[in-house]
């Protein structure tokens, strides 16, 4: 009961004395303590969530120290060089290219950023799976690139460790994992008991256990050392595992082990002895004995073990013999756990890979000892692993976290080799995969559907469909980049012979059977799963063999592969019972058996020097492996035709991802390379006319003018002969294999790409075959992607039109590209999308137009090819063959008679191959003797197989067979006569039809048979025409002879003549004067005769003929009996003339009808419009403004019952409000020492002001001394469009009812406008036009200052009239109330008693200032560039003002308190005001003077005399200036302000003192000084400010620009009401111009005190308003100080200003944590106007269910936000109750953005960008240019 005891007493006391009984020599009694004390501690009956023990553990393994303490000094001893830095998914680390060796090298942040990577080729990435960082790791990256820290190898200088500092550890760990793995025992139950909630239970019960160890393994190297001996040692496990014989609760705890051992279907060895117990069968006829069955591996080959297979298995098909029968069998049969480690990840498969028991078993990889263990011990549960993971529900995650732990372990190549050799890793890799695969086999329908023998994977199986072989796949590739483990792949066949018959099971995978009738009513979408099994289970291992099979001494290897291919080829071709004809209308994309033995083929050649010929089996066996792959070319052909529609558009799918750029060179390259290497070994022949009885158009190539096709529809057979015929083009000359060395392979890549399109960097990376150039790691010797880029392209850096889309950096050819490179056939081989060819053919006529090569429509440009590799040289003689050549003259005959279905694209390939025929000759001559015999043979077209002599063979006669109908007919004759009619001498056409068929048939039995030796293939199409009429060949086709009388030149001439339209378009002589360089570039004439120039060059005898048959050229002669195409060719010109004139009319008709359309509905240029949104010119005009709508399209006025309104956007902005003094914008903080302070900006400096005025003086006349509207103010803008508001409500109405998805609510009255589209929410009514008094309204007057004062205070008398109800008031009200909906409640309600009529009358005059405030600084913050701005044809003020004021009106201002009179006039009595309220009236000098002006304008009738206008601004221009004054007074020291007021006084009775500044100084300061306190205030701070003296020169300048604000709003408000031009001036000349133009002063003097015109004694007025300063008693000096120092100035608003390297933001932001929720968000985003840190989605921060981005922009921008999410890189805007993405500001190195970070390239900001967005920001047009934008409901 000693433990007992123990257990009360101070944990950290009794550790201390345990501590110190062990370290005594004779420790026997602290031993039996401490195991007494764990007994009791660790006692695993208790439950886990019991913390009392972790913390006891805690304590004693401290011994007696705090545990922070140790932790320290344990650190102290870290001996680690590795940093091992373990991570989970979605964290953000780094991978260097450069510095990597193994391609999964990942840094973690700090390693890589105190490493030295610059000018490397590296990125950022977010974590898929989690990882670990492997810097200091020399097996996987080089020293070059470690970090600071670990380059030290900081090992060697650290100081042994203490023995007692871990001896507690020793004792007290074993106990503590023990404890843990008897919880996992007890915890654990088969999952079809359980729910995984069950399991999940018990995970979270251990985490803070598991926790603690990982905080163990973070100590260091020394306490990593101390946990592998405890985790490896086998003899402490056997003690402590089984529990003591007297402990019951252990003994129960083991069994549960074994039984889950038992259950995994994984027996340990000494039960097996026992009687060889099968269990866990259901694990399905797996391959053999895999997991302890007796599988089909065994020689009891039809053991019940098939009856158990669900049903899978196909009936007793005969299964490959695995090889475990050779292996040693207990590789994966057994489990037996020998220590602690092997159980512990025994329990983490169990429980399918818990993150935490992850990363610490991760964690513990820097220990060299542990890494190797636990590499064994992992291979050796794999075969448990890839089991328990087929059965997981939760696949997905624990892939990731298996690859997580894998590729930790395989990418070392030391480790790779060392698990291989020792614990045949490979072997147990091969063999799962194959365990796998066979759980989701089905018959393969492919040829014969009934008696197929071929089993495939079944694709739309979940193992497949969710890519479940992903991890495993994924390892297999990784170990097999190691070449001492390839080395051991490629050397032991067995393996090899087991990994064919892996690959059969993709050979044939989802095949397609081509839909006649129905329209398949079921698309299914395995296709994609199919096509990434192959990619990633077939090729991507076969690249990665293929890496070491490059040099000489390897050749061994590549013969054997090329030998397994061929015998597992042969199997699957009696599998499937293939006889000679692949079986119609099927299709598969799947043939890795194919493309396995095309590469090694193609390897073998190119970099072994190997013989192809001793690679390649009979002809019998060719003749097989063409047919699969060239039934492909032709399917992609059908389904381009629309031949597979009833399929679905999967099928278009398929085509498409057969030819993507991630799947060329593992499908269709290696297909067509296949099919070239069969031609260049079968017979020639026999090989192009399977092709065209592939693609189905035989019965096409006739020369009679009709025929019948079996198989096609008529509209299918042309775009099937051009895919006949491009396949053949693209067959003969392509060089991929044949040749071309990589450097030539990526520039023809990377051409094809650019011509298509411009790309990016990124774009083309992605769109270039990764194979034979990997990006990543540069091969040596071979070109860079880079170097190659630059040497092709050119980069066109992106341009930014505001209001344009944000465009890329992009890469263009250069110009010798086009002339020399492009390509169309690699680019015809490399589209995906048939458009991209035509795109590629605009952009080539494009070049060609420009550089005036060639003007019209050009054809495809024909290019030499790199030279064929000897052992290729057969290949040639497919264009040197009788057959091929038969189809040509066919073709070219049948294009020159106009047959139909004939087409530019045929005759351009026919060109095409007669071309290369001409280039590619073949080079022994013996061939062209054999046929001679058959020269005069009547059934011999032409007399050899050279296309150079077949060129000017004439034929005569041809004999074809027709339906009767044609017109060639011209007797009944019976199909018998077919053979015997030979009258003509010369061949049958029509038994060459057939021949393309029977020579086939005949040459494939000749091969077959070895009947006769090669020489005697013969032609001999007659005697086999009558063997093979096609069955169900209707009867009324008869025989006809044709006279041609052409050979293949005289066709050639004759269609140059037919493309030129004339009939002698070449002279006899026009060989002798051609010039060959203008041949390159041209359309079809051209072409012809580029090939005609050829031909003569190599034969003096086509020279001759050409010249001969030039000579006697004469217009087409048609067949004799053939009147109708007679006529057809006469007429065919005439024709061409009239479609033409036809086709001109009516355009001409279209023009006018649409001119006179736009003319009624839109009025667009007519000049009325141009008045009419001119709205200020508008005045002008004698008559009523016209108005046109723009839904009904009539013209008129606006009246009081159908009034016109503009279409306008209504928003509320804070932009102004956002000014700061500063014209340098805020920089962004990116580190904890930087802040941003807002208080100096525009809108908090007015809410002050207010507030302060607010205590001390009365409301009413507070809320008239300034404007609000800085923030929140409503901004008013309109596109000029009008229309009547009748209209507008029915528009609304449809709108309403319309159920497209608009990006805008109709709710909430918004709409487009119906003409230009733009973005609106409301209508501003025009008020009708009054055009009479205008003349009298706008006179020049002479009338005095003082009569006008008076005119302007009677009109403010007039109350205003109430306007009588009419739909135009209706209209007006409605307008205000949507005016006052568009801004927040905050910003309308300033004083003390809400929604008073002071606080409306406040609101509307501020929303006059606000937009006028918007229009100055859209006008660059001045009138300088003067002129009606374009922003004046679209500006709206002038009806806005009316609307304003015929609301305003409705308020008159008491004429007490009407501040014009204190403006004009010296109030008589003092006393009166004694009765006042307790609050006095603002000061006039505290006022804020454009808003007297606005309200002074407002509130008077309208329309408002000029002359009245102007007069108001002289009185105010005297108020401004005399603050002006005070304000400048203020800044001065006592010396000076004494000396000023001096100086002035004595000028104070000069004729002219009322305007001259220094009097009026004077005169101020003496004022002011009488009550002392104004100037008292911070005299020592006005002396430090003002160390220059001031000048007279100075002050009138400080004056100038006090008074500037003021005279350019009064400027521009004159401008909107009046129309008057506002004329452009210097910067220095501002102010004279505008006050010239105000009527201030007549001439440009510029004297600011010049323009002032006192209407009474200037010094008694000075005098009276500086009383009201001096007299104010409650306000202190300061504040009286702030209220006189207004200062009117504010510069443009600005966005932050960014750093130039997004990393900066990054590194700060992604990790900073949320000020408000204190966590780090998921998706941090910062305001680019404020710079807040904001979580975007956040719920964390959610308020009333709103999130923070969208709050923050209501709070910050009054609903328009612009954040810059940092995870993403770019930039959203919030505006209202919709978002959009706008796109980044930062682009990478090429000119690109990287959205979400995906590529993880150095970013930098790209001020262009930026500048646009402040742009959109600063004049309201996000809504207008950005086109995407949808509701955010609140969420963001």
């Amino acid at each position: 009961m000693m433990a007992a005891s123990l257990l009360r007493r101070d944990k950290k006391a009794t550790a201390a004395r345990l501590m110190a009984d062990l370290n005594r020599t004779d420790n026997s009694s602290g031993v039996r303590q401490l195991q007494e004390l764990l007994d009791a501690v660790l006692n695993p009956e208790k439950p886990a969530a019991d913390t009392e023990a972790l913390e006891w553990c805690k304590c004693l393994v401290a011994g007696g120290d705090g545990f922070e303490e140790f932790r320290a000094t344990v650190r102290s001893y870290d001996n680690a060089t590795l940093c091992g830095l373990v991570w989970t998914a979605n964290f953000v680390a780094y991978r260097c290219r450069t510095c990597g060796i193994s391609p999964c090298m990942s840094l973690c942040a700090e390693c890589f950023n105190n490493g030295d990577h610059t000018g490397h080729d590296f990125n950022m990435f977010r974590s898929q799976a989690g990882g670990a960082c492997d810097c200091g790791d020399g097996n996987v990256m080089r020293e070059s690139g470690f970090c600071r820290r670990h380059r030290l190898r900081t090992g060697e200088n650290v100081p042994s460790i203490p023995r007692d500092l871990l001896m507690m550890s020793e004792m007290v760990l074993p106990r503590f994992i023990l404890c843990i793995i008897q919880y996992l025992r007890d915890g654990y139950v088969e999952p079809d008991t359980s729910t995984e909630r069950d399991l999940q239970k018990v995970l979270q019960q251990l985490e803070p256990q598991i926790s603690f160890l990982e905080e163990l393994t973070k100590m260091g190297g020394a306490m990593r050392t101390v946990l592998t001996k405890i985790l490896t040692n086998q003899q402490t496990f056997k003690e402590l595992s089984m529990g003591q014989e007297e402990n019951l609760y252990a003994k129960k705890n083991y069994d549960k082990y074994l039984s889950a051992l038992k259950n995994s279907g994984l027996v340990s060895v000494d039960e097996k002895a026992q009687g060889d117990v099968t269990v866990g069968a259901e694990g399905g006829a797996g391959a053999m004995a895999l997991l302890g069955t007796t599988g089909p591996g065994s020689p009891d080959e039809s053991s019940k073990e098939d009856d158990q297979d669900g049903g899978q298995s196909v009936g007793q098909r005969k299964r490959v013999k695995l090889s475990s029968s050779t292996k040693d069998p207990c590789i994966i049969e057994s489990l037996k756990h020998k220590c602690f480690l092997e159980e512990l990840l025994f329990w983490t498969i169990k429980y399918e890979f818990p993150q935490k028991m992850v990363t610490f078993l991760l964690n513990m990889l820097p220990d060299q000892d542990y890494k190797i263990t636990f590499t064994k011990t992992f291979v050796q549960h794999y075969a448990f692993i890839m089991k328990t993971l087929m059965k997981s529900h939760e696949s997905d995650t624990m892939s990731n976290r298996i690859v997580h732990i894998s590729v930790q372990l395989f990418s070392n190549e030391e480790l790779a080799r060392h698990v291989t050799e020792e614990c045949q890793l490979l072997d147990i890799m091969v063999t799962v995969l194959l365990y796998m695969m066979e759980s989701c086999l089905i018959k393969s329908e492919l040829q014969d559907e009934e008696n197929s023998r071929h089993v495939v994977v079944n694709c739309s199986e979940a193992l497949l469909k969710n890519n479940t072989y992903w991890p495993l796949v994924s390892d297999f590739i990784n170990i097999l980049s190691h070449q001492s483990v390839a080395k051991k792949f490629l050397e032991d066949h067995s393996l090899l012979m087991l990994w064919m018959s892996f690959v059969s099971f993709f050979q044939g995978m989802n095949l397609n059977k081509r839909e006649l009738n129905e329209h398949v009513e079921f698309e299914s979408q395995t296709y994609y799963a199919a096509f990434a099994a192959e990619l990633e289970a077939c090729a991507q291992p076969m690249w990665g063999l293929l890496t070491h099979c490059k040099v000489k001494e390897t050749q061994e290897y590549t013969k054997t592969v090329v030998r397994y291919c061929l015998e597992t080829l042969q199997i699957w071709f009696d599998a499937i019972g293939f006889v000679d004809e692949p079986a119609p209308n099927q299709v598969t994309f799947h043939l890795p058996l194919h493309r396995y033995y095309a590469m090694f083929l193609s390897k073998a050649v190119k970099c072994q020097g190997l013989d192809l010929d001793s690679l390649l089996p009979d002809q019998e066996m060719l003749m097989k492996i063409m047919v699969h792959p060239l039934q492909i070319q032709a399917c992609l052909s059908e389904i381009h035709s629309n031949m597979w529609v009833r399929n679905g558009l999967q099928i278009k799918g398929q085509a498409m991802t057969y030819v993507q750029s991630h799947f060329c060179n593992s499908m269709i390259d290696p297909d067509i390379y296949l099919l070239q290497v069969c031609a260049s070994r079968l017979d020639p022949d026999y090989f192009i006319s399977s092709v065209f009885e592939r693609f189905k158009v035989v019965d096409l190539l006739t020369m009679a003018s009709q025929h019948q096709n079996a198989v096609l529809d008529s509209e299918q057979e042309r775009p099937m002969l051009e895919g006949a015929l491009t396949f053949l083009v693209i067959l003969t000359s392509l060089r991929i294999h044949l040749g071309m060395t990589d450097d030539e392979i990526l520039r023809a890549e990377m051409v094809s790409q650019l011509c298509m399109n411009d790309r990016t960097h990124s774009a083309l990376l992605d769109l270039i075959p990764e194979n034979p150039n990997p990006k990543s790691g540069i091969v040596p010797g071979s070109c860079s992607f880079e170097d190659m880029l630059s040497a092709v392209a050119d980069f066109k850096a992106p341009v930014f039109e505001p209001g344009g889309s944000m465009q890329q950096g992009m890469y263009t050819p250069k110009a010798e590209v086009w002339e020399k490179e492009f390509d169309p056939i690699m680019v015809v081989l490399r589209t995906v999308y048939r458009r991209d060819v035509q795109s590629a053919m605009d952009r080539y006529s494009a070049f060609l137009k420009q550089f005036g090569i060639h003007t019209g429509n050009p054809w495809p440009p024909y290019k030499e090819r790199t030279p064929l590799h000897p052992c290729y040289k057969g290949l040639i003689r497919l264009l040197h063959c009788k057959t091929l050549h038969i189809v040509i003259f066919t073709l070219l005959y049948k294009i020159w008679m106009d047959h139909p279905n004939m087409s530019e694209h045929v005759l351009c390939m026919v060109l095409y191959l007669i071309e290369l025929g001409l280039d590619n000759q073949v080079q022994d001559n013996k061939e062209d003797e054999e046929p001679c015999i058959e020269e005069h043979c009547h059934d011999s077209w032409f007399p050899g197989t050279n296309l150079l002599s077949n060129l000017h063979h004439v034929i005569n006669f041809v004999r074809v067979r027709v339906p009767e109908t044609a017109p060639e007919v011209k007797r009944e004759a019976p199909p018998s006569t077919s053979t015997e009619a030979s009258s003509y001498g010369q061949n049958l056409r029509e038994a060459q039809v057939f021949s393309l068929v029977a020579e086939r048939r005949r040459k494939f039995q000749e091969i077959i048979n070895r009947s006769s030796t090669e020489a005697a293939q013969v032609v001999r199409p007659k005697s086999s025409s009558t063997r093979w009429v096609p069955p169900g060949t209707p009867p009324q086709l008869v025989t006809e002879i044709l006279e041609i009388r052409e050979s293949m030149l005289s066709l050639l001439i004759k269609l140059h003549q037919k493309l030129s339209s004339k009939h002698n378009s070449l002279s006899a002589s026009w060989l002798e004067d051609m010039d060959t360089s203008r041949h390159a570039h041209g359309d079809g004439i051209t072409a012809i005769e580029r090939i005609l120039t050829k031909a003569a060059t190599r034969s003096c005898q086509i020279k001759r003929s050409i010249q001969d048959i030039c000579g006697k050229v004469c217009p087409p002669v048609p067949p004799k009996k053939n009147s109708p195409t007679d006529k057809k060719a006469m007429d065919k010109e005439e024709r061409r003339l009239r479609a033409r004139e036809r086709q001109q009319k009516l355009l001409a008709e279209f023009a006018s009808r649409q001119k006179s359309f736009m003319e009624t509905a839109m009025d667009v240029e007519s000049p009325d419009t141009e008045a009419a949104m001119d709205l200020g010119a508008s005045e002008m005009m004698e008559s009523e403004v016209l108005y046109d709508c723009v839904i009904c399209g009539q013209s008129g006025p606006s009246t009081e019952d159908r009034p016109t309104g503009l279409v306008v956007l209504l928003q509320a902005s804070s932009v102004l409000g956002h000014r700061s003094k500063n014209k340098e914008p805020k920089n962004l903080p990116t580190s904890d020492e930087e802040h941003i302070y807002p208080a100096d900006t525009c809108g908090v400096a007015h809410d002050v002001r207010l507030t302060l005025m607010q205590q001390f003086f009365k409301d009413s006349s507070c809320l008239q001394s300034v404007s609000i509207g800085w923030d929140g103010g409503v901004y008013v803008q309109t596109c000029g469009h009008t229309l009547h508001i009748d209209c507008h409500k029915s528009y609304m109405e449809s709108l309403r009812n319309d159920q497209v998805l608009q990006g805008f609510s109709v709710d909430k009255g918004e709409f487009t406008c119906p003409l230009c589209r733009q973005f609106a929410n409301s209508v501003l009514p025009c008020r009708p036009g009054r055009g009479t008094e205008a003349g009298a309204w706008h006179t020049h007057t002479n009338k005095k200052a003082c009569l006008l004062v008076k005119e302007v205070e009677d009109l403010q008398e007039k109350l205003g009239l109430f306007p009588t109800e009419s739909n135009l008031s209706k209209e007006m009200e409605l307008v205000i109330k949507d005016i006052k909906n568009t801004t927040q409640k905050k910003y309308m309600d300033y004083g003390k008693n809400p929604g008073s009529p002071d606080n409306d009358f406040l609101f509307m005059y501020s929303v006059a200032r606000t937009n006028l405030e918007l229009e100055l600084v859209h006008r660059g913050g001045n009138l300088c560039s003067g002129g009606a701005s374009a922003a004046a044809k679209r500006s709206c003020l002038n009806q806005l003002f009316h609307v304003l004021a015929m609301h305003m009106r409705l308020y008159s201002i008491d004429s007490a308190y009407n501040p014009w009179t204190k403006l004009t006039q010296v109030a008589q009595n003092k006393e009166a005001d004694g009765f006042d309220e307790e609050r006095p009236e603002v000061p006039m000098l505290f006022r804020d003077v454009p808003s007297l002006l606005i309200i002074f304008v407002l509130t008077m009738p309208q329309p408002l005399r000029k002359e009245h206008f102007t007069c108001v601004v002289r009185m105010l221009y005297n108020l401004q200036f005399t603050q002006a004054l005070t304000a400048l007074s203020t800044r001065f020291s006592s010396e000076e302000r004494q000396a000023w007021s001096n100086s002035g006084a004595l000028k104070k009775n000069a004729a002219n003192s009322e305007k001259s500044f220094e009097t009026l100084l004077s005169h101020v300061i003496s004022e002011l000084s009488q009550d002392k306190s104004v100037y008292k205030v911070n005299i020592e701070e006005t002396t430090m400010l003002s160390s220059s003296v001031w000048s007279p020169q100075s002050i009138e300048f400080s004056l100038q620009q006090f008074c500037l604000p003021f005279l350019r709003l009064s400027c521009l408000l004159q401008h909107h009401l009046y129309g008057d031009n506002l004329t452009g001036c210097l910067a220095e000349e501002e102010f004279s111009s505008l006050a010239v133009c105000l009527g201030l002063q007549p001439s440009n003097t510029v004297h600011s005190a010049s323009c002032l015109e006192w209407p009474v004694g200037a010094f008694d007025l000075v005098t009276q308003w500086c009383a009201e300063v001096t007299g104010l008693s409650q306000l202190h000096a300061e504040q009286s100080l702030t209220l006189l120092v207004q200062d009117p100035q504010w510069a443009a608003p600005r966005l932050l200003q960014l750093p130039d390297n997004y990393n900066i933001i990054f590194q700060y932001y992604h990790r900073k944590a949320c000020t408000a929720c204190k966590k780090v968000p998921k998706d941090p985003a910062l305001c680019l106007v404020c710079g807040a840190f904001v979580c975007l989605k956040g719920v964390c921060c959610k308020q009333q269910g709103i999130c923070e981005c969208v709050l923050h922009s209501q709070h910050c921008g009054a609903a328009t936000g612009i954040f810059l999410l940092i995870n993403a890189s770019v930039i959203i805007i919030i505006r209202g109750h919709r978002f959009c993405l706008w796109g980044s500001v930062y682009l990478d190195a090429h000119g690109e953005e990287d959205r979400d970070l995906r590529r993880g390239k150095p970013l930098f900001l790209c001020e262009e960008r930026y500048r646009v967005l402040e742009q959109q920001w600063v004049s309201h047009t996000f809504d207008h240019i950005n086109k995407r934008w949808g509701p955010h409901y609140n969420g963001l």
